[in-house]
């Protein structure tokens, strides 16, 4: 199972969106994304985003927030994602190789094209008192099949 993350930075009331239009045989292009990606050789979660955004936008991660763990299951590869916020961060804003960023208002981003279960666990970072939780997220080919959500105890099949 691949390991990776993803990491919304908030700055006045939007996310900086990653738009996958640049990098070739790419699983997630033309969707809008936060930043993130594979987890490299012994790096803890967290490590692993703080470099993965500082490469995707020349930005430094300063607070990190873990807000849930995804589990995506899909004919090409599982896959665990450590979901995070970040809400303090430094530095200049660079082009990335991978997508156009730009930051869109909280409130609009269910509007862009992404996959079905990420408007799921943007519904849900989208209250900062969310608890932790965990979802699993179940694709064919690239439709929806399966999510369920696991957060303060409670098991819930959501589809």
């Amino acid at each position: 199972m691949t390991e990776t993350t993803l990491c919304y930075l908030e700055k006045d009331g939007a996310y900086l969106m990653l738009h996958r239009i640049k990098k070739k045989n790419d699983i997630n292009e033309g969707k809008w994304i936060g930043v993130g990606g594979k987890l490299e050789g012994r790096e803890s979660p967290e490590e692993g985003a703080k470099r993965e955004i500082f490469e995707e936008t020349g930005l430094t991660a300063e607070r990190l927030k873990l807000r849930a763990v995804i589990t995506f299951l899909s004919e090409q590869d599982d896959e665990r994602m450590y979901l995070f916020t970040c809400d303090q961060f430094s530095g200049m804003l660079k082009e990335c190789d991978e997508g156009v960023l730009e930051y869109i208002d909280k409130k609009k981003v269910y509007e862009l094209p992404s996959w079905e279960g990420d408007k799921i666990f943007l519904e849900k970072i989208a209250d900062p008192e969310q608890p932790f939780f965990s979802l699993l997220l179940e694709y064919e080919k690239d439709r929806l099949q399966r999510a369920e959500l696991y957060e303060d105890g409670i098991f819930s099949k959501l589809l």
